[in-house]
């Protein structure tokens, strides 16, 4: 398989301001979100971070989508470093997040085709691309609607069409299924593996341990910044469920019990 992501030594600090000290009841200045994380990623295939929220799973995904810079370490992104080469990387990559906000008094068409020239995608193909993601996630009939007056689905399938406008080869989505209806939800794993079996990589981010066993081939789990096991799901569960097998290296980890 083709290496598309090669993510060596990432990581990340955060200084902590007063207030955040005072509700977290910590003297800590500084912390450490990712700590020296490695692993890679392959063409054809869906990797999973997995991990508790504040894992540094979030963080890890802005890094290698070139949002925040990394204090230590580098990734390969198709080739570009996202350290020294951010904009080629941004060009070869489909970020969502449930963070991001369009700008409400928009409507889809419009953002669709202005996220489609600010890719240089040549107006017949974007239209072509446009009409092909509508259609799929039944945007179309609400393609002149403002996104303000769009339900939250509806602007998270909205998010999903114009994180795709120039059909990257590379997809990294943090917490794809967060706060979705069961309906959307599915229209967005179904995509995903469609995706997959296009030969594009996916990595996506998530605590959800049945969303990892759907559509995962691999995953990292990710604890206090730091991956504690990299490989197939099968191999590391032994036999159990993905679930029972976090726990168990959770506890291992932290130690003592849940």
């Amino acid at each position: 398989m083709k290496e598309l992501i090669k993510v060596e030594n990432l990581s990340k600090t955060f200084k902590l301001s007063s207030k955040q000290q005072k509700i977290e009841k910590t003297n800590e200045k500084v912390r450490r979100a990712v700590n020296d994380l490695s692993f890679e990623a392959y063409g054809g295939e869906i990797f999973g971070l997995l991990g508790p929220n504040g894992a540094g799973k979030t963080t890890t995904l802005r890094m290698l989508a070139t949002l925040i810079k990394p204090d230590s370490g580098d990734a390969l992104v198709d080739g570009y470093s996202i350290v020294n080469q951010p904009a080629a990387v941004r060009s070869r990559i489909g970020f969502l997040t449930s963070e991001l906000k369009l700008e409400e008094f928009f409507t889809p068409n419009y953002l669709f085709d202005f996220f489609s020239s600010l890719h240089g995608i040549e107006s017949e193909k974007a239209a072509k691309r446009k009409a092909d993601l509508f259609s799929r996630f039944g945007i179309d009939k609400f393609a002149e609607v403002k996104v303000s007056d769009l339900s939250t689905g509806m602007k998270q399938k909205v998010s999903l069409a114009i994180s795709m406008v120039h059909d990257p080869d590379i997809i990294i989505f943090d917490e794809p299924t967060n706060g979705l209806d069961v309906i959307t939800a599915k229209t967005v794993t179904d995509f995903l593996i469609s995706l997959k079996e296009q030969g594009k990589i996916i990595i996506v981010s998530t605590h959800i341990f049945s969303l990892i066993e759907k559509l995962c081939d691999r995953v990292g789990i990710i604890i206090d910044g730091k991956m504690v096991v990299c490989g197939a799901i099968s191999e590391i569960c032994g036999g159990k469920d993905l679930e029972d097998r976090f726990f168990d290296i959770y506890t291992e980890h932290v130690g003592g019990e849940i």
